[in-house]
């Protein structure tokens, strides 16, 4: 077994941690979804690492992508590199609506303790204090994944009681017209495929409780407090089944976002030297 030698707290960013966190989630054999930025990171480098025969799918419409160099963005020509699929959206979305993405990556604007989130508006839908892009997909591909992992910052303004509008379900969620909060599998039906697995933050890796739907802390990441956590956090946090530290990036894991995934700098800022 190799052994592994971790990078001590200040010798990576959090960018670093939040990629290699992510990269962890990938199992050998999955099919995942990805879209621009640090899911890309994350899917690279765990194609060099714990997942070498996983199968991306990009947004943008290329199945089984195998570049060689960072694309800088899902529409970038190096999608399609080694690619056994390059079509459309059409073609993507359709793998998701069949039920052959195990993972998927997305980002929120808010979420809740049940996993639920907003990239729609802050504040009422008919007129809100501020108005997002709006979905983008996000509903779709969380849906219809079996597996979702969320990448976001951790302000207490996003991580919320309930959040002002939910895009995306998570594990609980509205029932209409009654509006009572009712478990996903119960709302899907015969179409439940699975649910939100994991949210990467800045300061932390959440997941959630099989039997309840609620959010707990699995682990925090070097340098953060239990009570910086909670500060940063709009609900009562469980910690009963926290693990401990999130295992900091090795030097090898950095070593291959720099030199292998990220040479260029598109996303990574090109200052750490060993």
């Amino acid at each position: 077994m190799t052994h592994k030698t971790y990078a001590k707290l200040g010798e990576y960013s959090i960018i670093d941690m939040l990629a290699v966190a992510a990269a962890r989630e990938v199992k050998d054999e999955e099919v995942v979804f990805a879209g621009t930025g640090l899911p890309m990171l994350a899917i690279m480098l765990a194609q060099r690492l714990n997942a070498p025969n996983c199968k991306l799918i990009y947004e943008a419409g290329t199945i089984d992508s195998r570049s060689d160099s960072l694309p800088s963005s899902v529409g970038d020509p190096r999608c399609v590199t080694k690619a056994a699929v390059a079509s459309g959206l059409f073609d993507v979305f359709n793998q998701l609506q069949r039920g052959k993405i195990d993972l998927a990556y997305l980002g929120g604007a808010e979420i809740d303790k049940y996993g639920n989130v907003n990239t729609t508006v802050v504040g009422d839908y008919t007129n809100p204090t501020m108005r997002f892009p709006g979905s983008g997909g996000n509903p779709d591909i969380n849906s219809l994944a079996k597996r979702t992992v969320f990448i976001m910052v951790q302000e207490k303004r996003r991580f919320k009681e309930r959040v002002d509008y939910i895009t995306s379900p998570g594990w609980m969620v509205k029932k209409w017209p009654e509006g009572t909060l009712v478990p996903r599998r119960q709302v899907y039906g015969k179409n439940f495929l699975g649910g939100p697995s994991a949210v990467i933050t800045n300061m932390a890796v959440f997941r959630f409780n099989e039997e309840t739907g609620m959010m707990y802390v699995d682990t925090i990441h070097p340098g953060v407090s239990q009570e910086q956590l909670q500060e940063n956090t709009g609900f009562e946090l469980d910690f009963s089944r926290c693990k401990g530290e999130t295992e900091p990036p090795t030097y090898e894991e950095l070593r291959i976002l720099y030199e292998a995934v990220d040479p260029e700098g598109i996303f990574l800022t090109p200052q750490r030297k060993k």
